[in-house]
Order: C-alpha cells, then structure tokens, then sequence
C-alpha cells in the first residue's frame, strides 16, 4: 500500500469576490507540479458563491464533470437544451464530451456551496450527456455509491471506470470499501469531521489517496462525512 496525504491547508486559493475556492489540484491560475490529480481524477474544486452570481455561459470538452451541492441550489444550463435546478440532495453529472456549452449561476438569497469534480473520460469525443439525481436523505454509517462507469450499478453513470461514493458516520463507526477493480486507486476527501485511514488522521477537508490496497478500513472519529473516489491510475 502507498499513500498520499492532502492537507486542507495546502489547498490553492481563489478569491474573486463573488467566487471563494479552493483547489485540491492544480487549477486555473494555481499551479503545483505536485497536484496535477490523481490518476483519472483531475480536479475536485469546493466552491462558494455569493447570492445572484456565478458561472457565465463557457465551454467544456471530452471531460466528466460531476456536481455535488452542499447548501443552496445550483441553475444549470447548457447547449443541449437542459435548465435545472440542483438542490441540496442532488448530484449532477454532465459527460462534455466533444463540447458543451454550459453556465451555473446562485439564484438564490442565499449562499451556495458545491463541489465540483472533474474525471478524464475513458476516450475523447464521445457525445454530450447530462444528468442529475435525487439521492434523497442519507442513510447513516454506510457507504453510499452516487455514480459509477457501470450502467448496471443503477446511479448517474459517467464514461470511465470510476466511482463516486459517500458515507455520513457516526463516532467510532468503522466501514470498509472494497475496491470494484483492484488495479484501481482510492482517494479519500473529507467533507467534515475526522477520520482515521490506514494510519492517516483527517479532518475538515484533508484527503488521502491510496494504491496497491484492495481494501481500506474507514474509522470516524468524530461525526464525520466523506467522499470516496475510486479511479484507474492511468
């Protein structure tokens, strides 16, 4: 086993006003040999943004790009002809494929918060696609998978053999992942609280990755959320 850890702190900034993000890979106009993904993972942005602002229209191409919104609600629209809300509870994908033209605005009183994740496709040009998904309310001290490159796993499906999950746990609750494909690595984000892996202590938005396990055990320490990405290395 081989890991890699992600200190919150050592996150890129940006700061645009109505914009407040933070880089867990290099980004825009953060760069840092260091962070350039992991494997297929390329970036996972945790954005914040004010009331009645956001994203422009702008294009995306041959890139899977997940949404997972954490308080408020998104509006997305695109060139294929899609204009949805996504709320609390609701994950968004959207395969860019040979070219999407898109925009996400806040057109709420209040403040939304997301990330938004980004995984190379398994091949270039592929059609667009967009979809998005309730997953309702959480069911506690397991792991819970959102979206898959297995169209028989019945969650939001992308174009590479990756996997997203998430788990709300409580104190001292231990949960195993077992890797879907051993030549796989794993990346783990902590959304909040603390956990321990393989030896690591995370809290508030650490990450650890890890390859060459075909199994990871899981502790919370405290009342914690992660997020869990399973993704080929290459």
């Amino acid at each position: 086993m081989k890991t890699v850890l992600h200190k919150a702190s050592e996150r890129g900034v940006a700061e645009h006003g109505w914009l407040h993000s933070r880089f867990s890979f290099s980004f825009a106009d953060w760069y840092e040999p260091s962070r350039m993904g992991f494997g297929v993972l390329r970036v996972i942005n945790d954005d914040v943004i004010d009331p009645h602002s956001g994203f422009d229209r702008h294009t995306h191409k041959d890139m899977e790009i997940i949404t997972i919104v954490t308080e408020g609600a998104v509006t997305h629209g695109d060139s294929m002809g899609n204009t949805f809300s996504v709320p609390v509870g609701d994950v968004q994908v959207m395969s860019a494929g040979t070219g999407v033209v898109h925009s996400e605005h806040n057109r709420e009183d209040s403040t939304l918060k997301l990330f938004q994740i980004w995984i190379s496709p398994r091949a270039g040009g592929l059609t667009p696609r967009y979809d998005q998904r309730s997953f309702g309310s959480v069911e506690k001290n397991k792991i819970e998978l959102l979206v898959s490159g297995n169209e028989a796993d019945d969650v939001l499906l992308i174009n590479q053999d990756a996997y997203v999950s998430r788990a709300v746990l409580d104190e001292g609750i231990e949960v195993e992942y077992a890797l879907k494909r051993p030549e796989n690595g794993i990346y783990i984000f902590v959304v909040s609280g603390s956990v321990n892996v393989a030896g690591h202590g995370l809290s508030d938005r650490d990450a650890l990755g890890i390859v060459n396990a075909k199994e990871i055990l899981i502790s919370a320490t405290t009342p914690a959320e992660i997020l869990i990405f399973e993704v080929p290395m290459q």
